[in-house]
């Protein structure tokens, strides 16, 4: 499957399908969340939840290109992502973009 952030793929004529979208809600896992409370005292990246998000994320765009594989497509354009906190220590991620066929 092909992905792009780009509403055009280059050299590639295609009819849209569809919006298609993948997402996870991550909670937070108390050692990361301990390991975060002592980061906020020396400062530095929290390497535990760049390790969720990143592993969320993979999660939703596995997602959303089996929603895109589901109705025949071939790419998706115009890839984006979005988060919010859906709880306290709870975030959602969702992919999402439009499924397109090759002509």
């Amino acid at each position: 499957m092909i992905l792009v952030n780009t509403e055009k793929i280059p050299g590639r004529e295609y009819e849209v399908l569809s919006l298609v979208k993948g997402g996870t809600v991550q909670a937070k896992h108390f050692g990361r969340d301990f390991m975060a409370g002592m980061k906020n005292l020396v400062g530095g990246e929290i390497t535990g939840y760049t390790e969720m998000l990143s592993e969320a994320r993979e999660i939703a765009i596995n997602r959303m290109i089996t929603d895109a594989q589901n109705m025949g497509a071939d790419a998706i354009v115009c890839v984006r992502f979005a988060s919010s906190q859906i709880m306290d220590g709870a975030a959602e991620i969702v992919a999402y973009g439009t499924a397109v066929k090759f002509k």
